[in-house]
This record gives structure tokens, C-alpha cells and sequence, in this order.
């Protein structure tokens, strides 16, 4: 293993077929951008907070590419040309205006314009996005196929985005789109193993711009999101956010089988892939 930080990236380097990739557990805010931000948005209340921790160690020789960043700097789970992943849907943009609740995070007068994102785009979100680019190129290169999963949380309960309470397990492929069957399945399956857990297939979730962006399996990249509900790991889904360790034992138990079935999935996948060349 071997960890490359940028200014927008920590990368650790695995051997293995599988990417975690984690656009939203960054919290660095520059100065000049945190003190155009509300009290409401100082909170930094959407965060994916602790996804890396939760994730530690699951799989040893998965790749990990995380955002320093965090997203109401520039959301880098969102299409640069600022096209609605879920149109006709509340949802938040490339550079958020508001947070998941509807409320305001900007100061008044002080809500980032055309130029702030162009910049933004410049000096976040391409950046964070060469740096998965590359470790695709060379995963694939390695491996001859690459398993891209998208690691995400948000709290159970956002009237603003989803009506009643999210499933615990929510796995997104954008309808089928984004992997092989067999990958989608598996990950299904292992979920519903888990019998003390919700979980649906492309419900309110169905993948967000990475997943649809890098999702080729013609071109044996697969690519699947995992949203979870932070009541399973948190203590309270209210600031301030807590780890624990207790909750998230239960819960790494099942995300471990998941990322285990996944990977020799892929490997498998790569074997055949091999032989056929």
C-alpha cells in the first residue's frame, strides 16, 4: 500500500481489482470560501461523515481514493455541465446553494456565481477526477478489469429528498447500466444476507455522476454505489456527528462480505477475460 496526497486527494494504492472511491468525506474548506458560508453551512452537515473509517480495512488491497475537499466547496459526485442526475427531483447541485434539508448555506449576496465554479472546476473537481481516472488506467492495466464502488452515506430521514426513512443498504447501478449483471447481483444478494438491514436496488439512489460517468462494462469497468444510512454507524444523526464503533462493528461485518463477493468476482471475471485473449 502507498499513499499519494495531493492538495484535493489522498490516494492509497492497493493490488487488488476493486477502487473505493469516497467523493464526499473531505471537510477542508479554503478560508476565503468558509467565510462566505452561513452558520447553516459552517456545519458542514452533508458530509459522508467517517465512510473512510467505516470502510478501513475491509478489503486490504482495494485501491482508496478520497476527496480532501468537501462537497459544498464543488460536489464531485455531481456532472461538471451541471445536468440533474434525478430530474424532476430535489436534489443538490455541482456547487450546492442549499443543503439537503432546502436551507440556505451561502451569506447573503455571497452565493458562488459562474466564475466561482469555473474556478472551482480548475482547482477541485478535475483534479480529484484525473486522480481516479488514473488509478482506473491503471488498475484495468493491472488486472484487465477494474470494480469501481462509490462510497457514500446520508442520514435515514431528508424529507427534502426521499419521503419516509432510507433503506439501510441502498445499491445503485443506474438500472442495471453502470455493471455486469452478475456484479449487481452479488451485491444484492450479499445485502439481503444480512437480514438485520433494509436495502433496495436503485431506489431513491441509483448511482451519482461517478458511477455513471466511469461505469463502462463493455469495457470491463464496472462500477456500483453504495449509499448507506448513517443511523447504522453513527450515534446520533445529528450534530455533532459520532462515530461508533459499536454500530459500525455490526455494520462492517455485511460491507466486508460484499467487498469479498465483489472482488472475487472480478478476479474471476479477469481470469476469464485472460484465457479468452
Amino acid at each position: 500500500m502507498r499513499d499519494i496526497l495531493s492538495r484535493v486527494t489522498l490516494v492509497t494504492r492497493g493490488s487488488g481489482p476493486i477502487i473505493l472511491a469516497m467523493p464526499h468525506v473531505g471537510t477542508f474548506v479554503p478560508a476565503e470560501i468558509e467565510q462566505r458560508l452561513n452558520d447553516e453551512g459552517r456545519k458542514l452537515r452533508d458530509t459522508d461523515w467517517f465512510v473512510d473509517q467505516l470502510y478501513d480495512g475491509l478489503l486490504p488491497d482495494a485501491t482508496v481514493v478520497r476527496a480532501t475537499f468537501h462537497r459544498y466547496v464543488i460536489d464531485a459526485n455531481r456532472d461538471p455541465m451541471q445536468v440533474s442526475l434525478y430530474p424532476g427531483q430535489n436534489t443538490t447541485e455541482l456547487v450546492p446553494r442549499v443543503n439537503f434539508d432546502g436551507a440556505p448555506i451561502w451569506n447573503a449576496g455571497a452565493e458562488p456565481d459562474s466564475r466561482d465554479i469555473a474556478r472551482r472546476l480548475e482547482e477541485f473537481y478535475r483534479p480529484y477526477h484525473r486522480e481516479l481516472a488514473q488509478e482506473i488506467e491503471r488498475v484495468k492495466r493491472d488486472h484487465g478489469v477494474v470494480l469501481l464502488y462509490d462510497c457514500h452515506s446520508i442520514r435515514s430521514v431528508v424529507p427534502y429528498l426521499f419521503e419516509g426513512t432510507l433503506p439501510d443498504f441502498n445499491i445503485g447501478t443506474d438500472n442495471g447500466k453502470t455493471c455486469a449483471r452478475e456484479i449487481e447481483s452479488a451485491a444484492v444478494a450479499v445485502c439481503r444476507e444480512a437480514s438485520a438491514y433494509s436495502s433496495v436496488l436503485n431506489g431513491r439512489f441509483r448511482g451519482g455522476f461517478t458511477t455513471r460517468h466511469y461505469g463502462r462494462p463493455a469495457e470491463d469497468i464496472h462500477a456500483i454505489q453504495m449509499e448507506l444510512a448513517q443511523k447504522n454507524y453513527l450515534a446520533s444523526e445529528s450534530p455533532p456527528f459520532v462515530y461508533d464503533a459499536s454500530k459500525a462493528d455490526r455494520l462492517r461485518a455485511p460491507l466486508r462480505a460484499v467487498l469479498e463477493r465483489l472482488r472475487a468476482m472480478a478476479l474471476s471475471m479477469a481470469r476469464s477475460a485472460a484465457v479468452e485473449r
